[in-house]
């Protein structure tokens, strides 16, 4: 590890990892490892900082020597890949002491060029609010945050999306700055250029604003639609909340309708999913039915229980076959119920009987 040779230092590097990983102590080489991290090989300086966080809440008083190979990695001009570890690095270790020292690197990683830094800056914000709150505070990071809703990059809106919400969540209290028009039309055209994972918290962002204005809903509704045709599950269902949660405050009834209208298919094709997937759309699709009652009254036969089906979907779809019966399908459900009071299994021939009452 005190070779001149950088393959050298790689490979003894990788072997203390290795060790650290089948859980033997390697504590002991700490001063060693942190001196590994003079370096500008990007691999290394991975497995170093892999090293510190695993062991800087057992040994803090050591970890405080890399601090200045933080802040300096945190400035590197020629590589922002240097710039972007050292902060999220320094973010993951949990201890005062260090977020300290973080807070001046974090507020550069902030206003950074690159957008892979801001990004990553952007989570270590969330990071730091776990471990110091106060600190969060005094450096005003949630009115940097909220600048970066304003960002032209997808992804730092995205996660700029993602940590509001979690230090809202932790507060009890909405950061986001949605009743200023532009940081709402801001996010609303992020939406599409994000990953899936992004669109979700742009989404989950959107439906925590409490919509007034019908002109400012139909907008929303307009720009969230498309991501109904989303392949992954999660966007669809903050979709559907989005749009279901502005439709109440759409005026017209001929948008509120073909709006409504248009949610349907898209649950629907949750339920070919696996039966986990299948058992979290049903669950969503209760909670809609108790909106929005007649949604799905032209798709009964979707909720039929298939032969290969496990209970706990089946009693789910049960469930959802009573709230939308209606006199012109209550026959057809009553016959399909009956058929499941033959079943071996005595939960849903219990509920059955129960759905038929």
């Amino acid at each position: 590890m005190n070779s001149n040779k950088h393959e050298e230092k790689k490979e003894a590097a990788k072997q203390v990892i290795a060790m650290m990983t089948i859980g033997k102590d390697v504590s002991a080489l700490f001063p060693h490892m942190v001196r590994c991290m003079a370096t500008q090989s990007i691999e290394l300086k991975k497995l170093v900082y892999l090293y510190i966080i695993n062991y800087a809440k057992s040994k803090p008083d050591l970890t405080i020597m890399a601090v200045n190979s933080f802040q300096q990695d945190s400035r590197n001009v020629q590589n922002p890949l240097m710039r972007a570890l050292a902060v999220r690095t320094m973010s993951c270790i949990r201890i005062e002491k260090i977020t300290e020292h973080l807070c001046e690197s974090l507020k550069d990683a902030l206003s950074d060029d690159d957008p892979y830094v801001k990004k990553t800056a952007a989570i270590a914000v969330a990071k730091l609010y776990q471990t110091s709150p106060r600190l969060v505070k005094d450096h005003a990071f949630i009115k940097t945050l909220q600048g970066l809703l304003l960002d032209g990059n997808a992804i730092v809106v995205a996660n700029a999306c993602a940590t509001i919400l979690e230090i809202s969540k932790s507060a009890n209290k909405n950061y986001f700055p949605f009743k200023k028009g532009q940081y709402l039309n801001k996010v609303l055209a992020a939406v599409a250029d994000s990953n899936e994972w992004g669109q979700v918290y742009i989404l989950e962002a959107i439906s925590v604003y409490e919509v007034r204005d019908p002109a400012q809903a139909e907008n929303i509704i307009e720009r969230v639609l498309p991501r109904l045709a989303h392949n992954n599950p999660a966007v669809i269902l903050s979709a559907v909340k989005v749009v279901l949660k502005s439709v109440d405050v759409v005026t017209s009834a001929e948008i509120k309708a073909a709006t409504i209208k248009k949610l349907a298919a898209p649950l629907i094709t949750l339920l070919s999913c696996e039966a986990e997937l299948q058992y979290v759309a049903l669950r969503n699709i209760n909670f809609v039915l108790q909106k929005q009652p007649k949604i799905f009254e032209n798709n009964v036969k979707v909720f039929f229980c298939k032969f290969n089906d496990p209970l706990y979907v089946k009693l789910e779809k049960i469930e959802i076959l009573v709230k939308i019966a209606n006199d012109q399908i209550a026959e057809s459900v009553l016959n399909e119920l009956h058929d499941y009071t033959n079943d071996m299994d005595m939960d849903l021939v219990t509920a059955a009987v129960k759905a038929i009452g």
